[in-house]
């Protein structure tokens, strides 16, 4: 185990659908009588490589066709709390999509509900969750998902986002519906820059009001953008692996995170959907560090990003500062002495 699996770590950009062990949703695939194009767990492992972003999202609804009843949520959210203390993550905000199952006859307040339901047996890490009110569905039906969410913000949802299809749908049609989010007490993200440029983050952060930006991964092709969001102080769910996976950037080392660093935007490291692209947050750490030259005190700084740009109370920011700060692993690696590479 190295020092990136031990260290305490938090994530913001996180899909529950996304992060359902695959041995687990071998379970559920084979709980609908299985499907001819993954006769077995390795053939569903090699089903998530992607030829683009497009046939990610495919894969996607692919995936979600095996999430049909409330106790399979409840079975994928054990799985997946149980993933995130395996590899030492404290907290997370995760986001879950109600309108994708819609078709199952699955209600949004039952469905939080059930998520929480497996949440709950997993002590070590706390979630909260974030509604997906997917872009793909429009303003008014998102709206009908956030007055239905807004009746369950007592199970722990604490935030709204969209995602889905960036290029066909962008966020300016949904500014009214962030100004009731925000009225009903929810903080917001939005996907932004992840398969369209930077006029999207532009409609964000001017007509959406977010207080994080999911990816924004094509900042750097506006550098007065870049400049506003470190100026700002915006935070990026950053999500290196996944970009490269989907085709968003074709090599990390040709990612912006580091850019973005240097530049003072407040950069958080996530992975997305750690069970779709084969990645994990521990990784993450591992190859900004090998492969982009971040220092073991740059990636401190870039957990400690995670922890105040979470929508977590600011005296509960304070006490797992605290915690992260004198974990064992930290201290140990603090202790060391940055020698020159």
């Amino acid at each position: 185990m190295t020092w990136f699996d031990r260290v305490p770590k938090v994530e913001l950009h996180l899909h529950l659908e996304g992060a359902i062990p695959h041995r687990a949703l071998w379970e559920l695939v084979l709980k609908y009588g299985g499907d001819p194009s993954v006769p077995d767990l390795a053939a569903l492992e090699r089903r998530f490589t992607y030829r683009d972003f497009a046939h990610f999202l495919d894969t996607w609804v692919w995936k979600n066709q095996f999430l049909r009843e409330y106790t399979d949520f409840t079975f994928a959210a054990a799985a997946v709390a149980r993933d995130l203390a395996r590899q030492n993550i404290r907290y997370a905000e995760a986001f879950f999509s109600p309108s994708d199952f819609v078709r199952h006859g699955l209600t949004t307040q039952d469905l939080a509900a059930a998520i929480r339901a497996g949440l709950s047996q997993v002590p070590d890490v706390e979630v909260a969750l974030v509604a997906d009110l997917v872009r793909d569905s429009g303003p008014q039906k998102a709206a009908a998902t956030l007055a239905e969410v807004s009746k369950v913000r007592d199970l722990g949802v604490v935030g709204i986002g969209i995602g889905g299809s960036e290029l066909e749908f962008p966020p300016e049609p949904f500014a009214g519906l962030y100004e009731q989010a925000r009225r009903l007490g929810f903080r917001t993200s939005a996907h932004a820059g992840e398969a369209a440029g930077p006029a999207s983050i532009w409609g964000a952060v001017r007509s959406l009001c977010v207080d994080r930006i999911g990816h924004g991964t094509r900042a750097y092709q506006d550098d007065p953008l870049v400049d506003y969001l470190a100026e700002k102080q915006i935070p990026l769910e950053v999500c290196p692996l996944s970009n490269v996976r989907t085709g968003v950037v074709k090599r990390l080392e040709e990612h912006p995170v580091r850019t973005y660093f240097r530049r003072g935007i407040v950069v958080t490291i996530n992975t997305d959907d750690p069970q779709m692209f084969g990645n994990s947050l521990a990784e993450e750490y591992m190859l900004l560090e090998k492969r982009l030259g971040f220092s073991r005190a740059e990636i401190r700084a870039l957990i400690l990003n995670g922890i105040g740009a979470s929508w977590l109370p600011s005296d509960r920011k304070e006490r797992m500062i605290n915690e992260f700060i004198h974990h064992p692993a930290w201290q140990e690696d603090a202790r060391e002495q940055e020698q020159p590479r």
